[in-house]
């Protein structure tokens, strides 16, 4: 082999950890998100390592930008927590996705892929009944983030798209959460579909209307889903947020 390969062989081989951590990063993230990890939850290296057939150091890779994001927390000499969710992060995340989706889907008006959106928005209803409620849940929200991402990202504010994204992944939570522990899929036909026919008729008061009206009916019954699954399970709702912990 000569220079060339040798040095080609090497770099692939410094890679290979930060492939590893990459990809286990993504998988554990997928199960906090999910509460297949329950708010609250301890986690410890050992547990991680056996559970995903993975290394320390590529545990610790993945774990380390987990609690730059905020989702778990490190605990000296415990171990790992999954962040808890409290009513008041519902209220957070709901409170900045009613002023911003409205404004995203008035930008977007005129720009979106509106048979896209069709496509994502047939995806959140499509059922699978071989598949445990917390599959379809996860199926569901992919579908709904790809569908409300595709108006921010037609918005053409990248900020807008960005922080929207940020805020999808905290909502898979609270969705996985409330829905999930009581036995229940979400349902958003209706505003969807309205949506779609208000961006074919370039009518982006309507569908700036039609996206508040959305928000704030989720919103509502997120809320009332959070609330009863943490009742339901005797938590004390902390008085903590996901927001505080990574102070």
């Amino acid at each position: 082999m000569n220079e060339t390969g040798i040095a080609s062989g090497q770099q692939e081989q410094s890679d290979l950890p930060a492939l590893r951590g990459e990809d286990a990063y993504w998988r554990i993230r997928r199960d906090v998100l999910s509460c297949r990890f329950m708010p609250g939850a301890t986690l410890t290296e050992s547990q991680l390592m056996e559970h995903y057939g993975i290394g320390k150091s590529t545990c610790r890779v993945a774990l380390v930008r987990l609690v730059h994001e905020g989702f778990i927390r490190a605990m000296p000499r415990q171990g790992y927590r999954v962040a808890p969710i409290t009513l008041r992060d519902v209220e957070e995340v709901f409170a900045l996705r009613v002023q911003l989706e409205p404004l995203a889907a008035r930008l977007a008006c005129g720009r979106v892929d509106v048979v896209l959106l069709r496509k994502l928005e047939a995806a959140c209803r499509v059922p699978y009944p071989e598949r445990e409620l917390s599959d379809q849940i996860d199926v569901f929200l992919d579908a709904n983030r790809e569908f409300h991402l595709a108006i921010a990202q037609a918005s053409g504010n990248v900020r807008l798209h960005h922080t929207l994204a940020n805020l999808m992944d905290e909502m898979s939570r609270l969705v996985a959460l409330g829905f999930g522990v009581q036995g229940t899929k979400p349902e958003i036909r209706h505003d969807h579909n309205s949506m779609i026919d208000a961006f074919e008729t370039n009518d982006a008061r309507r569908a700036e209307t039609i996206a508040r009206r959305h928000i704030e009916t989720f919103r509502d019954m997120t809320m009332e889903k959070v609330y009863a699954s943490l009742s339901s399970s005797g938590a004390s709702l902390p008085v903590y947020t996901v927001a505080e912990l990574r102070r």
